[in-house]
């Protein structure tokens, strides 16, 4: 009961009602001359004049805006029909407050949805992901602050409906085509290196970890085709890692293996890769048969496309590889063209096709590790990815020759190249800031190895870098004249020469032997070694890579006889 009511019931004079002070502008409770007005203004207590009324209980009437007490009615008059007490504000918010809290669930209904639903399809593409583990072969995974270097695995493993026409019938799934994908650490360039499975190497002892957990050391062989470094003797992804690591030198971050089926379904998520024939092609061996022009391949055709090799080039790997690069370049076309990219769609059929048809190492092993790898992939821009082969050469201990063995000239050359994170491809803008540097510093008279006094200082590569580096330069190079001068005052992104204009011709020389690009070349004073001579000053900063490995950054330039491609050029199979 509230006040009013109570009020009446304990005989407060029926003439007090509520009425609209001036001063405040609100609704006061106006009591009988007998009791006692409050002197603040604004709204009263009522006040009982019967003290045996629960005097504790004090109701303090509801401000201006939530409940106006009607008028009072006079004697006699009619009362106001129900209809016009309806109208309170107090029911109108009670049903806003009524249909802002279905509206409210409603929109939690739908976002509680599409929340369940988009976790399922996380779950749905995590459950895709096959892993194995990468046996401590890799670097850990690739970072993003750091360059990247993926290593990617297609096997000859027949499984599948309409692969039997393809690969060996027994084959435990050997590394039949094999790409190592470098990553720039800026992400304006990246290189793919081909390695063929017909190259003869060493394949070292391979931990690997078996089904029951426990690891077994699969010994290692000598002078063997390199695709023998997954599938022979139980040998795992894995082996294949550690063989190209001791192979190039560069160590793999992650891999991917793919089979027969993942060449046929990846092409299929994205609506066909377009390929470009110079002639017509009739492999009975992988069934392909297409004619001279553009195609749009899908499905078998796209596997009978990177499967054949009678009839393009010289009809070996090595002429396979070259079109196998040719379809993964217009791959990529497709995947970073905007029919792609702005088709949900497709998006999503690429995702559940991709995770269903790889297998990744236990590095990668969630949805949201390979979308980030994804999105460091996708900075590319097709024009500075390069296709090239790992230089080789006809093996000489074969009459007719088979299988290949390293070019011993220009094969590390191509490492040392890829190990410094230095594009195939130039890059307009870092070329244009490196050819005034080179062509001012770097010409002129050398002096000979013997003639150069240098100090060496650790400016922030790796600790021992210095002396490793002393080493190097006096066994290997004749530079006996030099000594280890410990660390730099502090620390340098990139290594410098500094030297006196009288000592370019040792720079120079120096500058060769180590590789060194005209903007590390700092002309400036000599430095007094241990012997009270004056030397020139070598400082290895946090860009060197190791004792023996270029640092020159030349941009888009290549060994001579090394052939490329890039992903952004539409070549035509010949």
């Amino acid at each position: 009961m509230d006040a009013q009511g109570r009020g009446r019931a304990d005989n407060i004079d029926p003439a007090d009602q509520w009425v609209i002070n001036p001063n405040t502008g609100e609704y006061e409770l106006r009591l009988t001359p007998s009791t006692p007005q409050s002197a603040v203004p604004g709204p009263r207590r009522a006040t009982v004049r019967n003290s045996t009324v629960a005097p504790e209980r004090e109701t303090v009437p509801k401000s201006p805006g939530r409940e106006v007490p009607a008028p009072r009615r006079r004697r006699g008059a009619p009362e106001e029909p129900p209809a016009r007490r309806g109208r309170r504000p107090v029911k109108k918010k009670a049903k806003g407050k009524k249909i802002l809290m279905w509206t409210g669930g409603g929109l939690a209904f739908v976002l509680v949805a599409v929340s369940a639903a988009a976790y399922l399809y996380i779950q749905h593409l995590n459950d895709n992901i096959t892993t194995a583990s990468d046996d401590g072969a890799s670097t850990g995974g690739f970072s993003k602050g750091k360059a990247i270097n993926l290593l990617v695995i297609g096997t000859d493993k027949r499984t599948g409906a309409g692969n039997e026409g393809y690969g060996d019938a027994g084959s435990v799934g050997h590394a039949d085509t094999t790409i190592l994908l470098h990553v720039s650490k800026d992400r304006s360039n990246a290189t793919a290196l081909s390695i063929p499975r017909d190259l003869i190497t060493d394949v070292p002892d391979c931990p690997t970890t078996q089904s029951d957990g426990t690891t077994k050391v699969i010994p290692g062989s000598t002078s063997v085709r390199f695709n023998t470094s997954l599938g022979q003797s139980g040998r795992t992804p894995s082996c294949t890692v550690r063989t190209v690591t001791e192979l190039t030198g560069i160590q793999p971050d992650d891999f991917m293996v793919a089979d027969f089926n993942a060449v046929k379904t990846l092409t299929d998520a994205v609506g066909g890769v377009e390929v470009c024939l110079a002639k017509n092609i009739d492999d009975s061996d992988s069934h392909l048969k297409l004619s001279k022009g553009t195609h749009n391949l899908t499905g078998e055709q796209a596997l009978a496309f990177v499967r054949t090799r009678h009839s393009v080039g010289f009809g070996g790997d090595l002429s396979r590889i070259t079109l196998q690069q040719q379809f993964l370049s217009a791959l990529m076309r497709k995947l970073k063209s905007n029919s792609t990219l702005t088709s949900p769609s497709k998006m999503l059929k690429l995702a559940d096709a991709g995770t269903k048809a790889l297998t990744v190492d236990d590095n990668l092993n969630t949805i949201g590790k390979l979308k980030d790898l994804g999105l460091e992939l996708g900075k590319l821009n097709p024009k500075n990815l390069t296709f090239t082969t790992v230089p080789v050469v006809d093996n000489p201990a074969e009459k007719t020759p088979v299988t290949v063995v390293l070019n011993n000239t220009t094969a590390p050359q191509v490492f040392s190249l890829i190990k410094s994170d230095t594009s195939f491809t130039a890059v307009k803008q870092k070329a244009a800031k490196e050819k005034a540097a080179v062509a001012a510093r770097l010409k002129g008279t050398k002096s000979a190895a013997s003639a150069v006094r240098v100090r060496i200082l650790n400016g922030g590569a790796d600790a021992g870098s210095a002396q490793e580096t002393l080493t190097w330069l006096q066994n290997d190079e004749g530079v006996l004249k030099s000594e280890n001068a410990g660390n730099a005052p502090a620390a340098l992104a990139k290594t410098t020469l500094e030297y006196a204009p009288d000592q370019a011709d040792q720079a120079r020389r120096l500058a060769a032997i180590m590789g060194l690009s005209g903007s590390a070349m700092k002309p400036g004073k000599s430095v007094i070694n241990s012997q009270g001579l004056p030397a020139i000053t070598l400082t290895l900063g946090k860009d060197f890579k190791g004792a023996g490995v270029p640092l020159t950054s030349t941009a888009g330039s290549t060994p001579e006889g090394v052939q490329k491609s890039t992903a952004d050029k539409v070549e035509c199979a010949k």
